[in-house]
C-alpha cells in the first residue's frame, strides 16, 4: 500500500482499483494521512484559510433523504434572513479578518437572482471574496451571479451513483447536478463539490468513483465529511459513517487534487472532539466557522449534534484560531484562491 500512496504523491494519479485497494486496507492510514500532510505543506502551504459561513436560509424545495432541512420535514423552524442581515453578518466576518465568506441555503426560489446579485455586489465592497452555496440554477442565472462579483461556487454532488443518487435525491438529477458544474468551471468560477461519506449502500467502489470524477473536472475545492443520520429523516436509524473512513478519503482527496482547497469539515468534529486539528493534519487546509446569530444556528441542521450552536461568531473564530496555532500553523492573509498560499 505505500508504493501506492507514494505512486499517488509522485503522478497524482491513482487508478480506480488502486484508491480501493488503499480504502479497503487498514494498515497504511497512519501512512496515508502523514503523506497527505506533507503535500498539502508543499502544495498549499501551512496557513490554513478561514470562510466565514453564513447560512442565510433553510427554506429548501428538495427532499433529499438524509438533510434535516429537507422539504417534508415539518419540524424545522423556516427563516430567511434579509439582505441587510445578510450583508451586516458579513461585515462582521470582514471585521473579524475573514477573507472570503460562504453564502448557504436551501434550494430556495425565496431570493430572486436580483436580490442575490445585489447582496453579492453588496458584500464584495468589503473586498473579500464570496462563495456561493445555493444549489442548482440556470445558465443565465450562473452568469449574473458570476457578473455581479461572485467568486466561488460550491455544489456538492454527495455521490457519483446513479443508483444511490436517485435513491436519496427524489425529483432531482445526477446527469443535471453534473451539468451545473460542467458550466460552473466554464464561465470561471473556483468550483466546489464533495461526498458524503457512509452513505447507504454506498461501497469503495463507489467512493473511488467519486473521486476520480473530482480528478477529472479539476475540482478548486472538495468538501468531505462523514453522513450523520438526522432524526427527522428517512435515512434517521442508517448506521452512517465514520471519522477514519471520511478522513481517508479526504487524505487521498489530496494527492489526487494537490492544489485544491480542501476543508476541515464541522461534521468531523461532530464525530470527533479533535477532528477539524486532524484533519488538518491529514491533508485539509481550510476552515470554515459559522458566523450567523446564535439565533439562527439550530435551525440550520443539516445533521443532528452539530458544534458551537450557542458560540458567537467571535467567539468561534478566537477558538479556531487557538487551535490551528495550537498545531504551528497559521492563519492565512490572502482570500484564499486556489494555490494561493
Amino acid at each position: 500500500m505505500k508504493n501506492l500512496i507514494n505512486k499517488a504523491v509522485k503522478t497524482n494519479r491513482l487508478s480506480h482499483s488502486e484508491i480501493v485497494d488503499i480504502l479497503q486496507d487498514e494498515t497504511c492510514n497512519d501512512y496515508l494521512f502523514k503523506v497527505a500532510d506533507y503535500v498539502r505543506k508543499i502544495r498549499v502551504g501551512d496557513a490554513v484559510h478561514l470562510r466565514g459561513l453564513i447560512e442565510f436560509s433553510n427554506i429548501c424545495g428538495q427532499n433529499c433523504k438524509y438533510c434535516g432541512i429537507r422539504r417534508d420535514n415539518s419540524l424545522v423552524e423556516r427563516y430567511a434572513m434579509t439582505p441587510e442581515d445578510i450583508f451586516e453578518t458579513a461585515k462582521r466576518a470582514a471585521s473579524l479578518g475573514f477573507k472570503t465568506v460562504v453564502l448557504q441555503s436551501g434550494e430556495t426560489q425565496t431570493y430572486s437572482i436580483e436580490t442575490l446579485c445585489e447582496i453579492v455586489k453588496k458584500i464584495k465592497t468589503l473586498d473579500i471574496a464570496v462563495t456561493l452555496s445555493i444549489g442548482e440554477k440556470n445558465e443565465d442565472e450562473y452568469r449574473a451571479l458570476k457578473e455581479a462579483g461572485a467568486d466561488r461556487y460550491l455544489l456538492r454532488i454527495e455521490t457519483t451513483s446513479h443508483r444511490i443518487y436517485n435513491e436519496l435525491h427524489p425529483d432531482m438529477s445526477l446527469s443535471r447536478r453534473k451539468a451545473c458544474i460542467h458550466f460552473l468551471k466554464k464561465i470561471g468560477f473556483e468550483t466546489g463539490t464533495g461526498d458524503l461519506i457512509g452513505l447507504p449502500h454506498q461501497t469503495n467502489e463507489n467512493i473511488a468513483e467519486d473521486l476520480l470524477f473530482f480528478q477529472e473536472i479539476d475540482a478548486d475545492m472538495v468538501g468531505l465529511g462523514p453522513f450523520i443520520p438526522h432524526p427527522q429523516t428517512p435515512l434517521k436509524d442508517d448506521v452512517g459513517g465514520t471519522f477514519e473512513k471520511a478522513l481517508k478519503v479526504m487524505a487521498l482527496a489530496r494527492l489526487l487534487l494537490p492544489s485544491a482547497n480542501i476543508p476541515a469539515t464541522t461534521a468531523m468534529e461532530t464525530l470527533n472532539p479533535k477532528g477539524r486539528i486532524i484533519a488538518l493534519q491529514s491533508g485539509a487546509n481550510v476552515v470554515m466557522p459559522n458566523v450567523n446569530d446564535t439565533f439562527y444556528r439550530d435551525k440550520y441542521q443539516l445533521y443532528p449534534g452539530k458544534i458551537c450552536l450557542n458560540d458567537e461568531a467571535e467567539k468561534c473564530r478566537k477558538c479556531v484560531e487557538t487551535k490551528i496555532t495550537s498545531i504551528g500553523r497559521s492563519i492565512a492573509t490572502t482570500k484564499g484562491f486556489r494555490g494561493e498560499k
